[in-house]
């Protein structure tokens, strides 16, 4: 079988990690175990600095890089105007219109001609599937959703994409289920396959036994307002008063995501109070690290780590020095990655209650879960955990149990293509 994955049009996608993005990892990671079972494979994803147009990896994996420089000024003034309000309805933001990267998926959908794929694999933009099936009609078209942007967006804007699609994949039992009571004329095309994680590469070998007093709290993810790390500072602060020792280690990138891509889009109170956190009429987004900033003390801000991005190969030892992994996210996580990272590091989780977490997390099983946007419940959880080390043993070793039972990436490829071979 011949599969095409076109990533995001910012994304870029390369060997022998996947690159930074989680979406770029979730395709580098799905498709090289495709291509080692036999199938061709090509990615098509965002040319970045000093890499080739076309490159193909020991695995097998052809890499067709597109350069969007001259795309993305020409798209610049129009992004601002959005942000200005050019674009008044929410619901019809321009990043999911047809004139979002166009030249993006143009380019893609001329290469393919060529090599006539059996699926083409559409993670998130549906704006691209009819596009490119204008030259693809005999192609099996996916559509990977990622997030929760097909039940957000303007029905009518969405359903004539849709259409077009003949499988459409939700990476959790949330996505795909709010995504077939919206459109239940496409239910039966809407079917969920997880992520997943190398078990290899995040394993609970070398964990320290012992901590000489210090307990370590981890939080992974971007440091953006959706993700919560406001009440986990909060949370710390009740922490810190019992355990004098801790430290918070945060790992992540450090910048809000754009006002319209969560906030603008949610009709959640929790996701809406968020408005706050973006200033001026362009809403700004860098003003959630300055309210951070505020929120301790000089002497907290000296037991918590700011470690910011850190390249993937090297997120494991992070999740295997912590006693207790935290994931706080407001928004409804459409999956959260970095649970199943921590799991599979027997790395125990207190995780906000929302979207896809109870799917992931079992609740006094594998991790505690707490309420989204409870700073009192998030400590307690934390305080918890902190205070029973056989609790955590326990919940770190069924943790690491749930991940090899189903989020590997070995598994996720073989559901994927089981969809494919029912097409």
């Amino acid at each position: 079988m011949r599969i095409a994955f076109v990533a995001q049009p910012w994304d870029e996608v390369y060997p022998p990690l996947g690159g930074h993005s989680s979406i770029s990892i979730i395709v580098y990671q799905i498709a090289r175990r495709l291509a080692r079972s036999g199938h061709e494979v090509i990615i098509y994803g965002k040319r970045g600095h000093a890499q080739p147009p076309v490159e193909r990896d020991g695995d097998g994996i052809l890499y067709h890089r597109v350069s969007t420089k001259l795309e993305s000024l020409f798209l610049k003034p129009l992004r601002f105007f959005d942000r200005l309000g050019a674009f008044p309805d929410p619901k019809r933001p321009f990043f999911a219109s047809s004139l979002y990267h166009p030249g993006y998926a143009l380019q893609i959908a001329q290469d393919l001609r060529e090599k006539q794929p059996d699926v083409i694999h559409v993670v998130n933009f549906s704006q691209y599937v009819p596009l490119i099936r204008t030259f693809h009609a005999n192609a099996k078209f996916v559509l990977h959703m990622e997030c929760e942007w097909l039940s957000q967006l303007d029905v009518s804007m969405i359903e004539g994409r849709l259409k077009k699609t003949d499988l459409i994949i939700g990476c959790s039992d949330y996505i795909t289920r709010k995504v077939r009571l919206r459109f239940p004329q496409f239910a039966d095309r809407c079917q969920t396959v997880y992520n997943g994680v190398d078990p290899n590469d995040f394993s609970d070998i070398g964990r320290p036994t012992e901590r000489n007093g210090e307990e370590r709290i981890l939080f992974l993810g971007r440091v953006s307002p959706e993700k919560g790390v406001h009440f986990l500072l909060d949370a710390f602060r009740e922490v810190v008063a019992r355990y004098p020792q801790a430290q918070l280690d945060i790992v992540g990138s450090i910048g809000s995501v754009p006002f319209d891509f969560v906030v603008a889009l949610s009709d959640d109170d929790h996701v809406s109070s968020l408005a706050s956190f973006y200033q001026g009429k362009i809403r700004r987004t860098d003003h959630y690290m300055d309210h951070l900033r505020k929120q301790l003390s000089p002497a907290e801000w000296k037991q918590v780590n700011l470690l910011g991005s850190v390249p993937h190969s090297g997120v494991a030892d992070h999740y295997r020095n912590a006693d207790v992994f935290v994931f706080t996210s407001v928004w409804d996580e459409p999956f959260g990655i970095p649970m199943i990272e921590a799991m599979a590091c027997g790395v125990p989780v207190v995780a906000a209650r929302g979207g896809a977490v109870p799917e992931i997390v079992e609740d006094g099983e594998t991790g505690l879960l707490v309420e989204r946007g409870d700073a009192a419940d998030l400590a307690e959880g934390i305080l918890r955990l902190l205070g029973d080390h056989d609790l955590r043993d326990s919940m770190g070793q069924a943790g690491r149990e749930r991940v090899l039972g189903h989020f590997t990436w070995d598994r996720i490829a073989e559901s994927l293509l089981n969809e494919y071979e029912n097409l």
